[in-house]
């Protein structure tokens, strides 16, 4: 990988580019925070050659979003299960706005 290659990578979401303690501070949380929502699989960190785990922005995010749920009091694994059925329900209105634009697609076609 050049260097052009790797600063290209900067503004990727799934680029794993931080560590587990740079991820904890950027979060405001622990550490063992990140294991707990690892172990509840709701994010998996990659792993470095060296065995360390690695996050993504996205990652960043979900996290985040986890730590929103637990700081105003909700257990770890309900916010686990709340973030994940959050993310199905946003796929799935994203697959019926795609079905309902092709309906329309194919009904202007056919009325011409």
């Amino acid at each position: 990988m050049t260097a052009d290659d790797s600063y290209g990578r900067l503004d990727d979401d799934d680029y794993p580019a931080y560590t587990m303690g740079r991820a904890a501070e950027m979060l405001g949380t622990t550490q063992g925070f990140l294991r707990a929502i690892g172990d509840h699989r709701l994010i998996t960190p990659l792993r470095s050659a060296g065995g360390h785990r690695r996050y993504t922005r996205y990652q960043l995010r979900i996290a985040a979003r986890a730590r929103e749920l637990v700081d105003q009091g909700t257990p770890i694994e309900a916010a686990c299960r709340i973030i994940a059925l959050e993310n199905q329900l946003e796929e799935a209105q994203r697959i019926n706005a795609e079905h309902r634009r092709n309906a329309a697609l194919h009904t202007t076609a056919a009325a011409t």
